[in-house]
């Protein structure tokens, strides 16, 4: 999956975006808004999936940091499953290396053999060509799902009772950005421009009015 554009997390007072950044500057903010007895809701939101995200926020910034610098650590080595010094090394035969590359069975009709073997590089250069164009078109399709409902998650929970909602949820998943910009462009500012950037993945650009 390519790197986000996005700072990893966002913290919200009601609709005013305080803070973006890494786990320590929002879970700081939000300690900083719980000081001041701020409005709120106060909110933080993970971007990679736009759902909140909690922090206990108790104790001295340093005791902060360091709950945090647990928590994150468990996770990345739980993602990562088995660490590298664990995982068994194959040893490496000799001769030339096979570049990953695997020969199965593939079954095709005559006239698939026929237009592939026509083919500049013959039928296996084809076929590779072939998985990598339809594995990039189904990564673009995920990653436009992925991102509009990440943008769901964070407007469902900031924005549900917003004039013309439901229209912007529709446009949303229909992928029609100029739409929704028009959709939003009476909202809170800080909710709309994050909304975007949620959507589509990039900066929204500041004179964006």
């Amino acid at each position: 999956m390519p790197a986000s554009a996005l700072p990893p997390f966002s913290c919200f007072d009601g609709h005013r975006l305080v803070a973006s950044g890494t786990p320590a500057v929002a879970a700081l903010a939000l300690k900083q808004l719980r000081a001041d007895h701020a409005a709120g809701p106060l909110l933080v939101f993970d971007n990679a999936t736009g759902r909140t995200r909690d922090f206990d926020t108790r104790g001295s910034d340093a005791e902060l940091l360091a709950r945090l610098a647990d928590t994150f650590a468990t996770a990345a080595e739980a993602d990562a499953g088995i660490a590298p010094e664990d995982a068994p090394v194959a040893p490496r035969g000799r001769g030339r290396p096979k570049l990953g590359v695997v020969a199965r069975e593939v079954t095709l009709l005559p006239r698939h053999w026929a237009w592939l073997a026509e083919q500049p590089g013959g039928a296996s250069v084809a076929l590779r060509k072939l998985v990598e164009a339809a594995s990039r078109a189904g990564a673009d399709k995920d990653r436009r799902r992925r991102d509009a409902e990440r943008a769901y998650n964070f407007l469902q929970t900031i924005a549900g009772d917003l004039p013309g909602f439901e229209e912007a949820i529709r446009l949303l998943f229909a992928h029609d950005r100029a739409g929704l910009e028009a959709a939003l462009r009476r909202w809170p500012e800080d909710v709309r421009r994050h909304a975007l950037r949620l959507a589509f993945d990039e900066p929204v650009d500041s004179a964006d009015g």
